[in-house]
């Protein structure tokens, strides 16, 4: 309000009227509020009331509050709850709404009965919600001189403001505040005193209290005794602020009261300059300013959104010599994790810890930003989503994870992008046995990296149940139909029970429908209903469901099953998969939601029957059971790597026999909490999946499989690439895993490489031709020479190429990957530019064996595909049972274009054999086996698990890489 309505109140007996300086609050409240939502649609400030009990003049207050957010555009929202709620029952309330986003200030509505402590429940409201400003932090704030608090206590807050509304200088003049609660007293002595004011704090004992009234030029009364302060006490001319409201008896009122206030007003009004009326000072301005702290709370909520998460990097000390993974691991401190969610703007109640470093991610974050659209290309907005790949590698491996995890150390640590890894969660096989673990190496890793390679959170234990389970499940089935009669059978499978009629399990509707009954009580089916629902009739000649264990175990790639007497002769060979390789993995990685994986799980194909039927999960009665063992293993792990950036981490499957990506479900998490909000100033961030092995396998999978699959679009690819492994394609010797690099790799060696960059070219045309622009990361080792490095990046920008740029993470992390970060910013930001457009390599119309062929001559350059008999048999059943439509999964040697393993480069001139084909069903492939491929490795001569060990005393891992 201006000087001239402070003129006008003092014309009005020198009234401070709180009405209109209320009115004036809330004119512009509205005002701003309106202005906001137009610019930010989902911008919606919302105060959340608490009440317990039903006290009349509580519920009076709270209808005041609910009305006045309403008249100016804030959800003032009411939680009733019982008088008898207990005080840890009314904490998990409050610490529900602390931990809602959409709620932006919480009150609790004072008084509370007697057996709740009202100092714990006000100090449980989050200080960053605490609107009341109640809490300790916002109260304490105003006691330090250097402070401020996120929220000032109404009462005395709408007192500061009342005295600005009317001109009142408080610089330099003589104030007291006479009373001393918590509520106003206090805080309005700490206002006062910010304001340059000389203070005295008073109450109701304090001696000479007549006399330190009438040295004040300002006097603010708040200590709740009717008519304490005289008016005869008050200096001529002093400014009087009443907060004073205390009912006195008087017969000549209807209600047989009066208001008053803590000031003799009838004589004061007659001496001060300006007085604020008992009711009409100050009680008006209370709620204005809890409507004006909700939205100051609700501004904060908005501007931290629209700024974008910020990360703080993990300082690194680079060695040289760079010692072991393990050891860079352990020397590095990561940061708590719950520290890293707060970072990347996951909420506490979203997180799930395992230990101080790693936590679950709850897929409640994905409805939470579910208007955040990252599906549908927005160039100025959409997170940059860029795929890892790598040439035909060693059997070394040539740094694919290593580069992944230095590309988002660069971009986030050092060019402070947001920047989340997303990588598969490594398998115990090739931990223990010959390649690693994948955590990334040197200085690009992800830690605390004993636990990723290490169980982890017990993800691909639980896949390993599931499958185990469906296994036992198809081979007891079959016993048990072989066994007993129709009638005998269709009893057991639906009891009655301690008198209670025969009933359906809920899965089993599943088969109900497909079988086209549409009966719900058992006792309606007729004998011949009861026999086809009862009876799936497995032909075990059919069976395509192996056993799975984690770990590398060659003579379990056959076996024999049901040799047990108990068994009666049901003996049947069958044998194990890698649990990676399991189709429970595959679903896992695929699956969009719990309900997804739930039908996924469910319509999984174990075999046919003998009619020639696919016979499913849900058959057997088991998907809900297989959902129920995977219901933690759907949501990512949080972790980071040794810079502090984040990834997650989850599921694994194989890339040379499954699909070989990490989960749609984390990669469409990253990509959300990356996207900047509608209006926000924030640079998109950067999403980096890394997809198995070569370009050929894992790539491909990646953009024919998983991209249909999740709708994202890639915005960029990485072909890692090294001068090792190109030199072994221009004709090298072989390099085998434990023996010394020949001299060629040690050395200098041009005419190797100029013929096997011919490789590199083959990957990169490959990428190119689904519209994606390639950047090639050299990742250099210390042998490499000038002119090496020289011979790849021309030879990849001839292939086409957006650039290539040689990087040293391995031995710098983050550092050494700059100049990759920025060609990859620079190639996502053209394609977004250009409207570049993301192309699949077959349409899913295609026929089955056709899409094998496009893959086969396409990415491979087979001159065609040979189909075994078993396997052409196959595809017709899958294509006669409506699996037609599925795209493909090549199960193939990750050691060359080919089948074969021993030809490298690019070879010509070969008939790409399927000798079988498996059928994913509810992972949504179909997988051609190729070649010799095994779906089960093997260990070889001496296991990395010879060096593994415990530190018996400091309890640490030792030996692991």
């Amino acid at each position: 309000m201006a000087s001239t309505a402070a003129t006008a109140a003092n014309a009005a007996a020198r009234l401070i009227d709180g009405k209109a300086v209320s009115a004036s609050v809330r004119a512009r409240l509205q005002t701003e509020i309106a202005a906001l939502k137009a610019a930010h649609p989902s911008f919606a400030p919302r105060l959340a009331i608490v009440q317990v009990g039903a006290r009349p003049d509580s519920s009076l207050y709270v209808r005041m509050k609910i009305k006045a957010g309403a008249e100016i555009g804030i959800n003032v929202t009411l939680d009733t709850l019982p008088a008898e709620v207990t005080q840890l029952e009314l904490l998990r309330h409050i610490h529900a709404l602390n931990d809602n986003p959409e709620v932006h200030g919480i009150i609790v509505q004072l008084p509370l009965p007697k057996h709740l402590d009202e100092s714990v429940i006000t100090e449980a409201v989050s200080v960053a919600k605490d609107v009341d400003g109640f809490h300790t932090l916002n109260m304490g704030s105003l006691a330090k001189r250097a402070a401020h608090p996120l929220f000032t206590a109404c009462t005395p807050k709408g007192i500061m403001a009342l005295l600005k509304a009317y001109d009142v200088q408080l610089a330099g003049k003589q104030a007291i505040v006479v009373g001393r609660s918590d509520i106003v007293g206090l805080p309005v002595f700490h206002l006062l005193q910010k304001a340059n004011a000389t203070v005295t704090l008073a109450h109701s004992r304090t001696k000479d209290l007549k006399m330190l009234v009438r040295e004040a030029e300002i006097v603010i009364a708040a200590v709740g005794v009717p008519e304490l302060i005289k008016g005869e006490w008050i200096r001529q001319g002093a400014v009087v602020i009443d907060v004073g409201t205390n009912a006195v008896p008087d017969a000549t009122k209807k209600s047989g009261q009066r208001w008053v206030g803590d000031v003799e007003y009838a004589v004061a009004k007659m001496r001060a300059s300006a007085i604020t009326p008992v009711p009409g000072g100050v009680g008006p301005m209370t709620v204005c300013m809890l409507l004006e702290n909700t939205f100051e709370a609700a501004k904060r909520a908005l501007d931290a959104a629209l700024a974008g998460p910020t990360i703080h990097p993990l300082p690194l000390t680079l060695l040289d010599p760079v010692p072991s993974d393990l050891d860079i691991a352990l020397a590095q401190t990561p940061k708590p994790v719950a520290d890293l969610a707060r970072e990347i703007g996951i909420l506490p109640r979203e997180l799930e810890p395992y230990g101080a470093f790693k936590a679950k991610i709850d897929l409640s974050v994905l409805e939470r930003l579910k208007d955040v659209p990252i599906e549908v290309a927005d160039p100025a907005r959409r997170a940059r989503y860029v795929v890892v790949t790598g040439i035909t590698p060693t059997p070394l491996g040539e740094g694919k994870s290593t580069t992944a995890i230095g590309l988002v150390q660069a971009l986030g640590a050092h060019l402070n992008r947001l920047a989340f890894a997303c990588i598969r969660q490594p398998s115990m096989g090739p931990t223990m046995g010959i390649k690693g673990g994948a955590a990334g190496g040197g200085y690009s890793q992800v830690i605390p990296m004993d636990e990723f390679n290490l169980h982890l959170t017990g993800d691909i234990h639980a896949v390993t149940a599931a499958n185990n389970l469906l296994a036992a499940a198809i081979d007891a089935r079959m016993f048990h139909e072989a066994t007993q009669s129709d009638t005998a059978l269709f009893n057991r499978l639906c009891p009655a029970q301690k008198g209670k009629p025969a009933k359906f399990a809920d899965v089993m509707f599943k088969r109900l429908q497909k079988l086209g009954i549409t009966k719900t009580d058992p006792a309606e089916l007729t004998p011949e209903e009861k026999r086809r629902f009862a009876r799936l009739d497995i032909d075990p000649e059919t069976i395509t469901w192996q056993r799975g264990v984690d770990i590398n175990d060659r003579f379990l790639r056959q076996i024999t099953v049901g040799q047990a007497p108990t068994e009666k002769g049901m003996e049947r060979k069958t044998g194990f998969d890698i649990a990676v390789a399991s189709e429970c993995m595959a679903v896992l990685a695929l699956c969009t939601d719990l309900r997804d994986m739930r039908e996924r799980l469910g319509r999984m194909v174990v075999a046919s029957s003998k009619a020639g039927e696919p016979v499913t999960a849900d058959d057997l009665g088991i998907g809900g059971a297989l959902t129920v063992l995977m219901r933690d293993a759907i949501k990512p792990t949080l972790m980071q790597t040794l810079e502090g950036t984040p990834v997650l981490v989850h599921a694994g499957p194989f890339a040379n026999i499954a699909h070989g990506n990490s989960s749609i479900l984390a990669d469409q998490i990253a990509m959300k909490l990356a996207t900047p909000l509608s209006g926000s100033s924030s640079k998109p961030g950067y999403v980096v999946t890394e997809a198995g092995f070569g370009a050929d396998i894992g790539m491909e999978k990646f953009f024919n499989i998983k991209c249909r699959a999740s709708g994202l679009a890639p915005n960029a690819a990485v072909l890692t690439s090294t001068i090792r492994a190109l030199k072994m394609h221009g004709g090298g010797p072989a390099v085998t895993p434990g023996k010394p690099l020949p001299a060629e790799y040690r050395t200098e060696n041009l005419d190797l490489l100029r013929v096997g960059v011919a490789n590199m070219q083959k990957h990169i045309r490959n990428a190119v031709a689904y519209g994606v622009p390639v950047v090639v990361a050299i990742n250099v080792f210390s042998t490499d020479t000038p002119a090496e490095i020289e011979v790849v990046a021309q030879a990849a920008r001839e292939a086409g190429a957006f650039d290539a740029v040689p990087c040293t993470h391995w031995a710098e992390g983050g550092k050494g990957a700059v100049a990759l970060a920025e060609a990859v910013e620079r190639a996502c930001n053209a394609a977004a530019a250009n409207g570049a457009r993301f192309q699949y390599l077959y349409p899913l119309e295609m026929p089955l064996a056709d899409k094998i062929r496009a893959i086969a001559t396409k990415t491979y350059g087979a001159d065609d595909i040979e189909l075994s008999e078993l396997a052409a048999a196959k595809l017709a059943t899958y294509t006669a049972q409506g699996f037609g439509h599925l795209p493909v999964c090549m199960a193939k040697t990750h050691l060359s274009f080919s089948h074969d393993p021993e030809r490298k480069n690019v070879p010509t001139g070969f008939v790409l054999p399927i000798r079988d084909v498996r059928l994913s069903a509810g992972a949504g492939f179909v997988y051609p086996l190729v070649g010799t491929m095994q779906t089960m490795p093997g260990l070889p001569t001496r296991p990395c698990f010879f060096d593994v060990d415990l530190d018996l005393e400091t309890g640490r891992v030792k030996g692991l890489f």
